[in-house]
Protein backbone atom coordinates (compact mmCIF):
# COMPACT_ATOMS: atom_id res chain seq x y z
CA UNK A 1 0.00 0.00 0.00
CA UNK A 2 1.34 3.46 -0.86
CA UNK A 3 2.26 5.75 1.98
CA UNK A 4 -0.37 8.46 2.35
CA UNK A 5 0.69 12.02 3.17
CA UNK A 6 -1.15 13.52 6.13
CA UNK A 7 -1.33 16.95 7.70
CA UNK A 8 -3.40 18.57 10.42
CA UNK A 9 -4.41 22.14 11.14
CA UNK A 10 -6.03 23.29 14.40
CA UNK A 11 -5.48 27.02 14.62
CA UNK A 12 -6.65 29.68 14.13
CA UNK A 13 -9.81 28.22 12.60
CA UNK A 14 -11.42 24.80 12.59
CA UNK A 15 -9.52 21.54 12.87
CA UNK A 16 -8.76 19.95 9.49
CA UNK A 17 -7.06 16.67 8.65
CA UNK A 18 -5.75 16.28 5.09
CA UNK A 19 -4.60 12.93 3.68
CA UNK A 20 -3.52 11.68 0.27
CA UNK A 21 -3.11 13.23 -3.15
CA UNK A 22 -5.36 13.77 -6.15
CA UNK A 23 -8.81 15.32 -6.52
CA UNK A 24 -9.95 17.24 -3.43
CA UNK A 25 -12.67 15.43 -1.49
CA UNK A 26 -14.19 17.02 1.64
CA UNK A 27 -15.92 14.82 4.26
CA UNK A 28 -18.40 16.44 6.67
CA UNK A 29 -19.63 14.57 9.77
CA UNK A 30 -23.06 14.60 11.39
CA UNK A 31 -24.59 16.02 14.58
CA UNK A 32 -22.86 15.18 17.85
CA UNK A 33 -20.00 13.44 16.03
CA UNK A 34 -16.57 14.54 14.78
CA UNK A 35 -14.22 13.81 11.89
CA UNK A 36 -12.93 10.61 13.50
CA UNK A 37 -16.07 8.78 12.28
CA UNK A 38 -14.53 8.88 8.79
CA UNK A 39 -11.20 7.24 9.67
CA UNK A 40 -11.89 3.92 7.93
CA UNK A 41 -13.15 5.74 4.85
CA UNK A 42 -10.18 8.10 4.88
CA UNK A 43 -7.73 5.19 5.02
CA UNK A 44 -9.22 3.85 1.79
CA UNK A 45 -10.19 6.99 -0.11
CA UNK A 46 -6.91 8.81 0.56
CA UNK A 47 -5.14 6.19 -1.56
CA UNK A 48 -6.70 7.92 -4.58
CA UNK A 49 -7.93 11.37 -3.51
CA UNK A 50 -6.77 14.29 -1.39
CA UNK A 51 -9.22 13.85 1.46
CA UNK A 52 -10.07 16.79 3.71
CA UNK A 53 -11.87 16.03 6.99
CA UNK A 54 -13.20 18.88 9.15
CA UNK A 55 -14.37 18.95 12.75
CA UNK A 56 -17.39 21.24 12.54
CA UNK A 57 -17.51 24.25 14.91
CA UNK A 58 -18.06 23.04 18.46
CA UNK A 59 -17.21 19.40 17.73
CA UNK A 60 -14.08 17.29 18.22
CA UNK A 61 -10.87 19.32 18.04
CA UNK A 62 -12.98 22.37 17.06
CA UNK A 63 -14.81 22.21 20.41
CA UNK A 64 -13.46 25.63 21.41
CA UNK A 65 -15.53 27.28 18.63
CA UNK A 66 -19.28 27.50 18.12
CA UNK A 67 -21.78 28.64 15.53
CA UNK A 68 -25.17 30.28 15.28
CA UNK A 69 -27.11 29.26 12.19
CA UNK A 70 -26.13 27.67 8.90
CA UNK A 71 -24.58 30.79 7.37
CA UNK A 72 -22.15 31.11 10.27
CA UNK A 73 -21.36 27.39 10.19
CA UNK A 74 -20.64 27.22 6.47
CA UNK A 75 -18.61 30.45 6.53
CA UNK A 76 -16.26 28.88 9.08
CA UNK A 77 -16.03 25.64 7.11
CA UNK A 78 -15.31 27.37 3.79
CA UNK A 79 -12.43 29.36 5.32
CA UNK A 80 -10.38 26.18 5.63
CA UNK A 81 -11.75 24.22 2.68
CA UNK A 82 -10.14 23.84 -0.77
CA UNK A 83 -11.30 26.36 -3.37
CA UNK A 84 -13.12 23.64 -5.30
CA UNK A 85 -13.79 20.08 -4.23
CA UNK A 86 -16.13 17.13 -4.22
CA UNK A 87 -18.20 17.49 -1.05
CA UNK A 88 -19.52 14.46 0.85
CA UNK A 89 -21.74 15.07 3.88
CA UNK A 90 -23.30 12.60 6.29
CA UNK A 91 -26.63 13.37 7.99
CA UNK A 92 -26.42 17.01 9.22
CA UNK A 93 -23.18 17.18 7.22
CA UNK A 94 -25.28 16.52 4.14
CA UNK A 95 -27.28 19.66 4.89
CA UNK A 96 -24.03 21.60 5.31
CA UNK A 97 -22.68 20.34 1.98
CA UNK A 98 -26.02 21.04 0.26
CA UNK A 99 -26.10 24.59 1.63
CA UNK A 100 -22.60 25.22 0.28
CA UNK A 101 -23.55 23.72 -3.10
CA UNK A 102 -26.63 25.96 -3.29
CA UNK A 103 -24.99 29.19 -2.14
CA UNK A 104 -21.37 28.72 -3.27
CA UNK A 105 -21.69 26.44 -6.32
CA UNK A 106 -18.25 27.44 -7.60
CA UNK A 107 -16.76 25.63 -4.58
CA UNK A 108 -18.51 22.30 -5.29
CA UNK A 109 -17.64 20.20 -8.35
CA UNK A 110 -19.74 17.22 -7.22
CA UNK A 111 -22.06 16.65 -4.25
CA UNK A 112 -22.58 13.44 -2.28
CA UNK A 113 -25.01 13.17 0.63
CA UNK A 114 -25.15 10.15 2.95
CA UNK A 115 -28.24 9.33 5.06
CA UNK A 116 -29.31 12.94 4.69
CA UNK A 117 -32.48 14.80 3.77
CA UNK A 118 -33.36 18.28 2.53
CA UNK A 119 -35.77 18.40 5.49
CA UNK A 120 -35.08 16.19 8.51
CA UNK A 121 -38.23 17.01 10.50
CA UNK A 122 -41.42 15.17 9.55
CA UNK A 123 -44.29 17.34 8.36
CA UNK A 124 -47.66 16.12 7.11
CA UNK A 125 -46.86 13.83 4.18
CA UNK A 126 -43.10 14.41 4.42
CA UNK A 127 -41.26 11.56 6.15
CA UNK A 128 -38.61 12.31 8.74
CA UNK A 129 -37.85 12.65 12.43
CA UNK A 130 -40.92 13.42 14.50
CA UNK A 131 -40.68 16.96 15.95
CA UNK A 132 -41.40 15.58 19.44
CA UNK A 133 -38.25 13.45 19.18
CA UNK A 134 -36.13 16.47 18.26
CA UNK A 135 -37.76 18.46 21.06
CA UNK A 136 -36.98 15.69 23.54
CA UNK A 137 -33.31 15.72 22.51
CA UNK A 138 -33.27 19.50 22.96
CA UNK A 139 -34.70 19.24 26.47
CA UNK A 140 -32.35 16.39 27.41
CA UNK A 141 -29.32 18.39 26.30
CA UNK A 142 -29.82 20.75 29.20
CA UNK A 143 -29.83 17.92 31.75
CA UNK A 144 -27.22 15.53 30.37
CA UNK A 145 -25.81 16.19 26.93
CA UNK A 146 -23.44 13.20 27.01
CA UNK A 147 -26.34 10.81 27.61
CA UNK A 148 -28.30 12.59 24.86
CA UNK A 149 -25.50 11.96 22.34
CA UNK A 150 -25.34 8.29 23.36
CA UNK A 151 -29.08 7.93 22.80
CA UNK A 152 -28.77 9.59 19.42
CA UNK A 153 -25.99 7.19 18.44
CA UNK A 154 -28.17 4.23 19.41
CA UNK A 155 -31.02 5.68 17.34
CA UNK A 156 -28.73 6.06 14.32
CA UNK A 157 -27.72 2.38 14.39
CA UNK A 158 -31.14 0.96 15.23
CA UNK A 159 -32.32 -1.63 12.70
CA UNK A 160 -28.90 -2.44 11.31
CA UNK A 161 -27.79 -6.08 11.70
CA UNK A 162 -24.46 -4.68 12.93
CA UNK A 163 -26.05 -2.10 15.26
CA UNK A 164 -23.92 -3.00 18.28
CA UNK A 165 -20.68 -2.70 16.29
CA UNK A 166 -21.86 0.52 14.60
CA UNK A 167 -22.62 2.16 17.96
CA UNK A 168 -19.25 0.99 19.30
CA UNK A 169 -17.46 2.60 16.35
CA UNK A 170 -19.42 5.83 16.70
CA UNK A 171 -18.66 5.99 20.43
CA UNK A 172 -14.98 5.34 19.86
CA UNK A 173 -14.87 8.17 17.33
CA UNK A 174 -16.65 10.65 19.60
CA UNK A 175 -14.58 9.74 22.67
CA UNK A 176 -11.29 9.93 20.77
CA UNK A 177 -11.63 13.71 20.58
CA UNK A 178 -12.80 16.45 22.98
CA UNK A 179 -16.46 16.52 23.98
CA UNK A 180 -18.66 18.81 21.84
CA UNK A 181 -19.82 22.03 23.42
CA UNK A 182 -23.52 22.40 24.33
CA UNK A 183 -24.02 25.60 22.33
CA UNK A 184 -23.11 23.93 19.03
CA UNK A 185 -25.10 20.81 19.93
CA UNK A 186 -28.20 22.95 20.42
CA UNK A 187 -27.53 24.96 17.27
CA UNK A 188 -27.16 21.73 15.31
CA UNK A 189 -30.47 20.36 16.61
CA UNK A 190 -32.14 23.61 15.59
CA UNK A 191 -30.83 23.14 12.05
CA UNK A 192 -32.20 19.60 11.92
CA UNK A 193 -35.57 20.83 13.15
CA UNK A 194 -35.89 24.01 11.08
CA UNK A 195 -34.11 23.74 7.74
CA UNK A 196 -36.03 22.89 4.58
CA UNK A 197 -34.17 22.87 1.25
CA UNK A 198 -36.77 20.92 -0.70
CA UNK A 199 -37.84 23.88 -2.82
CA UNK A 200 -34.22 24.67 -3.75
CA UNK A 201 -32.91 21.26 -4.82
CA UNK A 202 -33.82 21.94 -8.44
CA UNK A 203 -31.25 24.77 -8.42
CA UNK A 204 -28.36 22.32 -8.08
CA UNK A 205 -26.54 21.93 -11.38
CA UNK A 206 -23.46 19.91 -10.33
CA UNK A 207 -23.58 16.08 -10.40
CA UNK A 208 -25.19 14.77 -7.20
CA UNK A 209 -25.26 11.33 -5.57
CA UNK A 210 -27.59 10.53 -2.68
CA UNK A 211 -26.85 7.48 -0.52
CA UNK A 212 -29.41 5.96 1.86
CA UNK A 213 -29.76 3.10 4.32
CA UNK A 214 -32.84 0.90 3.82
CA UNK A 215 -33.23 0.46 7.60
CA UNK A 216 -32.65 4.11 8.53
CA UNK A 217 -35.03 5.35 11.22
CA UNK A 218 -33.95 9.00 10.98
CA UNK A 219 -34.09 9.40 7.20
CA UNK A 220 -36.73 6.91 6.03
CA UNK A 221 -35.77 5.19 2.79
CA UNK A 222 -38.90 6.49 1.05
CA UNK A 223 -37.31 9.95 1.22
CA UNK A 224 -35.11 8.73 -1.67
CA UNK A 225 -38.15 8.53 -3.94
CA UNK A 226 -39.45 11.87 -2.72
CA UNK A 227 -36.15 13.59 -3.52
CA UNK A 228 -35.99 11.89 -6.94
CA UNK A 229 -38.84 14.14 -8.01
CA UNK A 230 -37.26 17.25 -6.44
CA UNK A 231 -33.95 16.78 -8.26
CA UNK A 232 -34.46 14.31 -11.13
CA UNK A 233 -30.89 14.86 -12.39
CA UNK A 234 -29.36 13.41 -9.23
CA UNK A 235 -28.44 9.76 -8.69
CA UNK A 236 -29.38 7.67 -5.66
CA UNK A 237 -28.43 4.34 -4.12
CA UNK A 238 -29.92 2.43 -1.17
CA UNK A 239 -27.73 0.18 0.99
CA UNK A 240 -29.87 -2.84 1.81
CA UNK A 241 -28.35 -3.79 5.18
CA UNK A 242 -27.66 -0.30 6.59
CA UNK A 243 -29.46 2.11 8.84
CA UNK A 244 -28.06 5.63 9.38
CA UNK A 245 -24.32 4.88 9.00
CA UNK A 246 -23.84 2.93 5.74
CA UNK A 247 -20.18 4.00 5.51
CA UNK A 248 -19.63 1.76 8.56
CA UNK A 249 -22.18 -0.99 8.02
CA UNK A 250 -21.46 -1.58 4.32
CA UNK A 251 -18.01 -0.09 4.02
CA UNK A 252 -16.95 -1.83 0.81
CA UNK A 253 -20.12 -0.94 -1.05
CA UNK A 254 -19.96 2.64 0.25
CA UNK A 255 -16.42 3.09 -1.11
CA UNK A 256 -17.43 1.56 -4.42
CA UNK A 257 -20.38 3.93 -4.82
CA UNK A 258 -18.26 6.98 -4.00
CA UNK A 259 -15.46 5.84 -6.29
CA UNK A 260 -17.80 5.10 -9.20
CA UNK A 261 -19.48 8.48 -8.86
CA UNK A 262 -16.21 10.40 -8.72
CA UNK A 263 -15.08 8.49 -11.79
CA UNK A 264 -11.93 6.74 -10.67
CA UNK A 265 -11.12 3.34 -12.17
CA UNK A 266 -9.00 2.31 -9.21
CA UNK A 267 -10.38 -0.39 -6.95
CA UNK A 268 -10.66 0.30 -3.25
CA UNK A 269 -11.68 -1.19 0.03
CA UNK A 270 -11.63 -4.94 -0.39
CA UNK A 271 -8.28 -5.51 1.27
CA UNK A 272 -8.85 -2.64 3.67
CA UNK A 273 -12.18 -4.06 4.78
CA UNK A 274 -10.57 -7.41 5.45
CA UNK A 275 -7.82 -5.76 7.47
CA UNK A 276 -10.23 -3.61 9.48
CA UNK A 277 -12.59 -6.50 10.23
CA UNK A 278 -9.85 -8.89 11.23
Amino acid sequence: MNKVQQSESKQPGLFWQVSGQGQDLVLVHGWGMNGAVWQQSVDALSQHYRVHVVDLPGFGHSHHTEFIGMEDLTKQVLEGAPQQAIWLGWSLGGLVATHIALNHPQRVSKLITVASSPKFAAQKSWRGIQPKVLNAFTEQLVDNFQLTIERFMALQAMGSPSARQDVKQLKQAVLSRPTPNPTSLLSGLNLLGDLDYRHRLSELTMPMLRLYGRLDGLVPVKVANDVDSLNPRSQSHVFSASSHAPFMTEFESFCEQVQRFIGSEATLCNSMSINNNA
